[in-house]
Parts: structure tokens; sequence; C-alpha cells
């Protein structure tokens, strides 16, 4: 397996890596209706699952960032 390392500047509001509030009414909207058994057509079913993946690698970025900022106040240079 192949690693790369990203060096990268934390920001202080960490809470920008989150979807911006109208994508995620967007995403709430489809995963409400299909939960509702109400069948999505192939172009929201895209939609919601591109949506889902942007949620997903945004909150794997908050969470990164957040260790980062943990390690490097537990060990400052």
């Amino acid at each position: 397996m192949s690693r790369v390392t990203i060096e990268l500047e934390i920001p202080g509001d960490l809470a920008r890596f989150r979807l911006p509030r109208a994508l995620n009414k967007r995403l709430q909207n489809l995963l409400d209706r299909q939960d509702s058994r109400t069948p999505l057509n192939q172009a929201e079913r895209r939609e919601a699952e591109a949506l889902v993946e942007v949620a997903e690698l945004l909150t794997l970025l908050r969470l990164r960032a957040e260790r980062a900022a943990g390690a490097a106040v537990a060990s400052p240079r």
C-alpha cells in the first residue's frame, strides 16, 4: 500500500468542515423521502450518494484536523 503525506495548515474554525446548510438540507430531504418509501429517481439517487460522500469526506477531514490540533497542543514545537 502506498502512503502520501500532505501537510496542511489547520483553520481555527473546524466547523467549516461541514456541508453548507443548503446542501445538508437537500441531503436530508432526499434521505427523508427515501425513508418514507418514496422512491428516488436515478438522478436524485446519484445526487444523494454524492452528497453523502462529500459529507463523509468533510467529517474525516474535521476529525483528522481535530486530532492534529490536539497533538499540536500536547507537544508544541
